[in-house]
Parts: structure tokens; C-alpha cells; sequence
């Protein structure tokens, strides 16, 4: 009689969803944060604009942070397994995200305050150096032939899932608090409330199996010593044309989420309320492209189809003066609905891609490594880099910025061969 396989299609793809669903909604909830209430909790001495500059500088110590995450849960991924890693992964961003909850403030303890805060960015950032890379092969190596971008693309949907939870976490708030309870007490529920999804998250990853492609990784005697160590020895040049292939996701991801929210409800004018229902609309659009993306890298290919998506934004780099305005939320929202939707496209296959450039015994390593040093370039200076540009030279320069990291992007790609076909 036949064994059923250990891992079920249903739970791979569950497992895989509701863990990057998790660790993007505590991601989230501290860009978030970062915008509306940490300027004035954590660093109330200094002007509005240094202020909302030092808050975001907090946010992108996290970016820094994922590369070790990398190197750290990379390393046990390929060596021990996927399985006890991503736990340790969850784990470790979950518990980082609920100690936010519990940070006293400036005013309470000083300079401290905002050195723990940096702290608890830290420890997010390390977990989701970890989490994405093993989620994203927990799908792919339990792929069946001729589905892997399909596989690939449900830990992917958890970026939009749990920036809506996030979001609609914070509207609420927003909704039913006063600004002066909001800013007190009412910012910390988020984070605290993360520990119930941690837990949940926990359940569904200790009932899933051990990866195919890792247990005949095991089985071949294929694992290397140190993973990290092999990487950059022989395959140095795919880990920096992968990184630069994704750095147009995160540049475009950044700017239509945490550098528009702080641009739009300063210097454009729009309420808080009103924004976040503005990008909560739009991420619909993300979460709908991402599927649409996979079955055209299924059918067409990864590169060809990342390759259109790096001209799309391009082009889209000069909507950014025309719709980006105040007073003309409906603009706006046009905005964000054609930033997001490319996002998307090139989002859903890019998990998929980055596995497959690397050979399993350092595929961990390799596509997290990869995926969380195009966050360093792409994302952690991307809010602030943008503030600045606008500031100095005009929204249509920020435009000018995507545009250029876009262009990078599809030189990287002109210079990669496809993946769709490479066997583990």
C-alpha cells in the first residue's frame, strides 16, 4: 500500500502563508508606528521633520539586521532543515515585536528608550532575515513539476495579507480611540496582539514535515559545512545579480507604503484616517497581481516576466508629479492602485526565482541572503532617501529614483539566465 505524502498541498501552502502573513503584520505595524507616533514617543527634542527622519532611521535598522538573519537561520536551514528553523525564525520576530509593546517611552527613561526601541527593530529584523527564505522554499520544494511560481507565490501573499491586518489593525484604532489615547496606550495593542498569531503561526509549522528536496539533499550527503562559506565561494555572482534583480520590489514597496503615508499626511495634507483606507484599497490590487504573476512565470518564465515588469515601472516613475497630489484622493488612490499592481507582478515570482538560482545545499542561504541584501539597498534608505529628495527637488525626483532602481534591475536580469527548468 501506498504512503500519502507527509506534507499535504494544503498545509505546505498554509504553513507557508500564515507565517509570512505573521511576520509581515509585526514588520507592518512598526513602519506604521514609525510614521504616526514614534517622532513624537521616542524622540520628542528634536524638530517634526529630524524627528520623523530619526524615527525612520530606526526603521531601517531592521534591513540591517536581515542579512544576519540570513547568514544566522540560513546557515541551520541547510544544515539541520527548514522546519526548526522557521520556527526559530517566528519565534524570534514575534518576541521582538511584543517587547515593542511593553517599551517605555522618551519621556520615561530618556535616551534609552529609543536605543531599546533600535533593540526590539533589531530583533525583528533578524527573524525576518530567516523567515522569508525558508517559507518561500517550505512552498517551492514541495512544488509539483510546472507549479513551483504557483507554490512560490502564497508565502509571497503573505506581504499584502498582513499589511492589511496591520493596516486595518491601526484604522480601527484610530476609528474608535481619541488622538490622545491613541498615542498613549492605544498604539501598543498591535504588538502585544501579535503574541496570538505567533501562536497560531507556531501550530501549523510544528505539524508540517521536513522539505523532499532537503531530504534528498540528506540522503546525497550534499549538505556543506558552512553554507555561507560555499555561497560566496562559488556562487558569487548569481548572489549579487539576484540582489539586484530584487531591489526594484523593494524600492517600489517602500515608496507606496511608508514614504507615501508620511508624504501624504504632511506635506500633501491628507488625514491619517483617510490615507490608510486609501492604501488599504490599493493593497487589494497587490494581493490580486500576485496570482496573476505566478501563472505568467509558470507559463512564460521568470526572467521574461520580471523583465516587463522592471519597464512597467520605469515608466510608472513619472506618474509620480501628476497623481501624487493633494487634495485629489481619488488621484491618489490611481496612484497607489498602479504602484501596488506592479508591485505585484513583480513580487508573486520573485521568491521563486531567487530559490532557483541557488543548488539546495545552500538554497537557504543563498535566496535569503540574496532577497535581504536588496532590502539594505532597496528598502532600509528608501523612505528617508525619498523624503529627502522630495523635500530638496519635488516629488517628481522620488519618481526619477524608482525609475533608475528599476533600470538596475533589468540589466541584472538581461544578464541571468532563466530558472524556470533547473531541477533540485
Amino acid at each position: 500500500m501506498t504512503q500519502p505524502r507527509a506534507n499535504s498541498a494544503g498545509r505546505v501552502l498554509f504553513a507557508s502563508l500564515i507565517g509570512t502573513t505573521i511576520e509581515f503584520f509585526d514588520f507592518y505595524i512598526y513602519a506604521t508606528a514609525a510614521v504616526l507616533v514614534f517622532p513624537a514617543l521616542f524622540f520628542p527634542n528634536a524638530d517634526p521633520t529630524t524627528a520623523m527622519l530619526q524615527s525612520l532611521a530606526t526603521f531601517a535598522v531592521a534591513f540591517f539586521a536581515r542579512p544576519l538573519g540570513s547568514a544566522v537561520f540560513g546557515h541551520f536551514g541547510d544544515r539541520v532543515g527548514r522546519k526548526a528553523t522557521l520556527v526559530a525564525a517566528l519565534l524570534t520576530m514575534g518576541l521582538s515585536t511584543v517587547a515593542i509593546g511593553f517599551l517605555p517611552t522618551y519621556a520615561q527613561i530618556g535616551v534609552l528608550a529609543p536605543a531599546l526601541l533600535a533593540l526590539c527593530r533589531f530583533g525583528q529584523g533578524l527573524g525576518l532575515g530567516g523567515e522569508w527564505g525558508g517559507a518561500v522554499l517550505l512552498a517551492t520544494e514541495n512544488a509539483p513539476p510546472g507549479k513551483r511560481a504557483w507554490f512560490g507565490m502564497f508565502p509571497q501573499l503573505g506581504a499584502p495579507l498582513g499589511f492589511l491586518l496591520s493596516s486595518g489593525t491601526f484604522l480601527a484604532l484610530t476609528h474608535f480611540l481619541s488622538n490622545e489615547d491613541f498615542t498613549t496606550w492605544g498604539w501598543r495593542i498591535p504588538f502585544i496582539a501579535s503574541s496570538l498569531l505567533v501562536f497560531i503561526g507556531l501550530y501549523v509549522r510544528l505539524r508540517i514535515t521536513e522539505t523532499p528536496s532537503f531530504a534528498k539533499a540528506i540522503e546525497r550527503n550534499e549538505r556543506v559545512e558552512v553554507p555561507m562559506f560555499t555561497l560566496f565561494r562559488e556562487h558569487s555572482r548569481t548572489l549579487v545579480l539576484g540582489t539586484v534583480i530584487a531591489l526594484t520590489v523593494f524600492v517600489v514597496f517602500y515608496l507606496m507604503t511608508v514614504f507615501a503615508l508620511s508624504w501624504g499626511t504632511s506635506s500633501l495634507g491628507y488625514s491619517r484616517e483617510t490615507f490608510l483606507q486609501l492604501q488599504m484599497i490599493s493593497m487589494v490590487f497587490f494581493a490580486l497581481t500576485i496570482p496573476l504573476s505566478a501563472v505568467l512565470a509558470d507559463r512564460y518564465g521568470r526572467r521574461i516576466t520580471l523583465m516587463v515588469v522592471a519597464a512597467l515601472t520605469m515608466i510608472f516613475g513619472l506618474a509620480f508629479e501628476p497623481l501624487f497630489v493633494a487634495n485629489d484622493p481619488m488621484a491618489c488612490l490611481l496612484f497607489l492602485i498602479l504602484g501596488l499592481s506592479i508591485m505585484g507582478l513583480g513580487y508573486g515570482p520573485l521568491g521563486t526565482m531567487l530559490s532557483e538560482l541557488f543548488p539546495t545545499s545552500v538554497r537557504y542561504t543563498g535566496a535569503s541572503l540574496t532577497f535581504n541584501l536588496a532590502g539594505i539597498f532597496g528598502a532600509s534608505l528608501a523612505p528617508y532617501a525619498a523624503t529627502w529628495l522630495a523635500t530638496e527637488f519635488g516629488i517628481a525626483a522620488v519618481g526619477g529614483y524608482m525609475a533608475v532602481a528599476a533600470g538596475l534591475s533589468l540589466f541584472a536580469l538581461s544578464k541571468t539566465p532563466e530558472t524556470q527548468y533547473r531541477e533540485d
